[in-house]
């Protein structure tokens, strides 16, 4: 079966789905801030949290360790958390639809033009862009009091205290850079030109059809 993309088109489109899948993933998972509180380790992302403290008997604060997602977007700690959910999803989103047609463009013929893969990497620049925008926005949430306490109650907009960033937020813009500047430019090459003779064949075998349609349509 002939791919519609070149040999630097699957090489970008192998690229594509990896920094798509890079980039998603690191979004679901909450380990982009790591700290501690009462003692046990704290991990957030922008929508979620691992280990949380509760009120126990005798109103004791006490922590239960497991991993989940805010009850509700408004419960996200802060207005900076909850944009960042909101574009960084975005962005993951439009890298994995392009990823997607990138990944059957390496399977059916005709799929993807030089035309069309040049639109593909502007979606790919539009979704690292937005991933990037909500890397840069994460740090307007470390005044929040849910993080303050996390991260020794010293913590500010872009001053961690006593926290650290984790391997995740590094994770997700990482892929948003590489499809920004790599997936983008090879973008420019993934495509074929259609050849004229193919294009000859595919219009008349459309009129063809369309005739034929015609002519069962006449018939009495």
């Amino acid at each position: 079966m002939r791919s519609s993309l070149t040999l630097v088109g699957t090489l970008w489109a192998f690229l594509s789905l990896v920094t798509a899948v890079a980039s998603s993933t690191s979004y679901f998972l909450p380990y982009w801030l790591f700290g501690s509180q009462l003692g046990k380790p704290v991990s957030f992302s922008t929508f979620r949290r691992c280990n949380y403290p509760v009120r126990g008997e005798g109103h004791n604060l006490i922590m239960v360790e497991e991993c989940g997602r805010y009850a509700s977007f408004s419960a996200i700690p802060s207005l900076a958390w909850q944009m960042c959910t909101v574009v960084t999803g975005a962005g993951c989103a439009l890298l994995l639809l392009v990823a997607l047609a990138a990944v059957l463009g390496c399977c059916m013929e005709e799929l993807i033009s030089r035309m069309m893969g040049r639109c593909m990497g502007a979606a790919q620049f539009v979704g690292g862009l937005l991933i990037s925008s909500g890397c840069a926005l994460y740090p307007l949430g470390w005044n929040s009091p849910e993080v303050m306490q996390t991260c020794g109650n010293i913590s500010n907009q872009f001053q961690l205290g006593t926290c650290r960033l984790g391997w995740a937020y590094y994770c997700a813009g990482g892929g948003a850079a590489a499809a920004m500047l790599i997936c983008t430019w090879l973008s420019c090459f993934a495509g074929r030109d259609p050849k004229p003779v193919m294009l000859v064949e595919s219009i008349m075998k459309n009129t063809n059809s369309y005739a034929m349609e015609l002519d069962h349509c006449l018939k009495p």
